[in-house]
């Protein structure tokens, strides 16, 4: 039989529960710091294996692949103080610790709100948080293969143009490009937004469809914002992928909201 809990019993259970998230960081922060990983080939097969290296650590792999990937060819890294290439290893490392650490997060936040919620609920928040890491994904990749290196050419195209050389501080690179990459990962969880602020009824199930100019213009001045240049043609790859998502999230509640709840048709 279910016990209820006093509000200290809570505390006490987020204060653990926030202890254990941040030392699974720490802990693949820190491996992220110490290890590397090299292909093996192992009867015809490349296998990744990781092994110590703090001198070529998995942060400096991932900083070196960034910089191959994304830099246009006129524009060379680097770093103006001692210790910027350092701290910018750091800042990819507890990135990546968060990353990396979202399952345990994800399985943390699930236990906490678990013994609140019936059966047919607890699946619904382990479906919905699939979707959610993989909509972050797609937005991520789409920004790291597409956006960030159509923003960077554009943005450095005046410089070759008039035959000056580009450099890049490394310490302002690293937070340009993640910064792009999270914001990317969290506008694609528009469609999960809309879904749950309808079924929890803060909102009509048509209260997406009668305010759609009114979006357009809010996505539009996101977009803006969030974009580093005054083009206004990158913005639009923020926005049009957006706006496609609003579209799909519309048709998505208007066809599973009648199934889901009933009463909110």
């Amino acid at each position: 039989m279910y016990k209820e809990r006093s509000f200290i019993d809570y505390l006490q259970e987020i204060r653990i529960r926030i202890i254990r998230i941040v030392l699974a960081v720490v802990l693949v922060t820190i491996l992220c710091m110490t290890l590397t990983i090299n292909m093996f080939d192992f009867n015809g097969y490349k296998i990744p294996f990781p092994y110590p290296d703090p001198s070529n650590n998995i942060a400096i792999q991932v900083i070196i692949t960034m910089k191959e990937n994304l830099l246009p060819e006129n524009v060379t890294l680097i770093q103006v103080a001692p210790g910027q290439a350092f701290f910018a290893q750091i800042y990819v490392a507890v990135i990546l610790g968060i990353i990396m650490a979202m399952p345990f997060i994800v399985r943390e936040f699930v236990a906490f709100i678990g013994p609140g919620l019936y059966q047919h609920e607890k699946a619904t928040v382990k479906k919905v948080t699939i979707y959610a890491i993989g909509l972050f994904a797609i937005g991520s990749l789409f920004s790291y293969f597409i956006v960030v290196p159509y923003i960077l050419e554009f943005l450095y195209i005046y410089g070759e143009s008039i035959g000056i050389s580009t450099f890049f501080e490394i310490t302002e690179f690293i937070p340009f490009v993640m910064h792009l990459l999270i914001a990317f990962g969290l506008s694609y969880q528009l469609p999960i937004i809309m879904w749950a602020t309808t079924v929890s009824e803060m909102v009509e199930p048509r209260f997406w469809r009668n305010n759609l100019r009114y979006f357009i213009i809010i996505i539009a001045i996101f977009s803006a914002i969030i974009t580093p240049d005054g083009s206004g043609v990158t913005m639009w790859f923020i926005a049009g992928p957006m706006l496609l998502l609003y579209v799909l999230g519309i048709l998505l509640i208007e066809r599973k909201i009648k199934r889901v709840s009933p009463k909110l048709a």
